[in-house]
């Protein structure tokens, strides 16, 4: 349970794929601009993370890592698949992503209509990539852990798109210099937010 929550924490907060990776920035700043479709788009990237992390960590260790195949018999002890990794990786994001978008243009409508093309660039949101292969990386002791890592790191990735969003509506009503207007200020403000998502490194979880 510790470790669960010592990996939700940090991947949350501490290791915020927008603050501290700067994963996902082109839709990030794109959609910011309004909290109800930011928080529209926040939750279908999380939604994605959360599916797509414990299929690819499927994937890696039954699959993908030298002798993952051995459960299909003696034959397939020494096979080695790991260079799909990638292509695995985005085709299960991409299946995720459109299956994501028809529900979403049947039932949601509007908000399929006000996130436009960034809909369907999910499924190459590099967040979302990141995010798999940060999983090969930390190699996580079981599917438990990655599903976490990958919940963890949706609502962190929704937590700051919503909160840009929060500010930038509220900048509508500030006096921001003309060369600083659209994108300067919205730079400006993730590297402020970035600094502030750096202190919780210090927390002892």
């Amino acid at each position: 349970m510790e470790e669960h929550l010592d990996i939700f924490f940090r991947s949350v907060f501490i290791e915020n794929m927008i603050f501290a990776y700067f994963l996902g920035m082109c839709s990030f700043l794109a959609i910011s601009k309004n909290v109800k479709t930011a928080f529209g788009l926040g939750v279908t990237v999380a939604f994605v993370l959360l599916i797509s992390l414990p299929i690819s960590y499927l994937l890696e260790n039954y699959v993908l890592k030298p002798g993952a195949l051995r459960w299909l018999g003696p034959a397939f002890e020494d096979v080695n698949i790991y260079f799909l990794s990638f292509i695995l990786f985005i085709a299960v994001v991409a299946s995720i992503v459109q299956l994501l978008e028809m529900v979403i243009d049947r039932y949601m409508p509007a908000l399929y209509n006000s996130l436009g093309i960034f809909l369907p660039l999910i499924a190459v949101n590099c967040a979302i990539l990141g995010a798999c292969l940060f999983m090969q990386q930390k190699e996580f002791p079981n599917v438990g852990v990655a599903t976490t890592y990958g919940l963890g790191s949706g609502l962190g990735w929704l937590l700051a798109i919503v909160g840009m969003a929060a500010i930038r509506e509220k900048l509508r009503y500030s006096d921001i210099p003309k060369p600083l207007k659209g994108l300067g200020i919205a730079f400006i403000i993730t590297a402020l937010m970035g600094l502030g998502f750096m202190s919780f490194a210090g927390i002892k979880i």
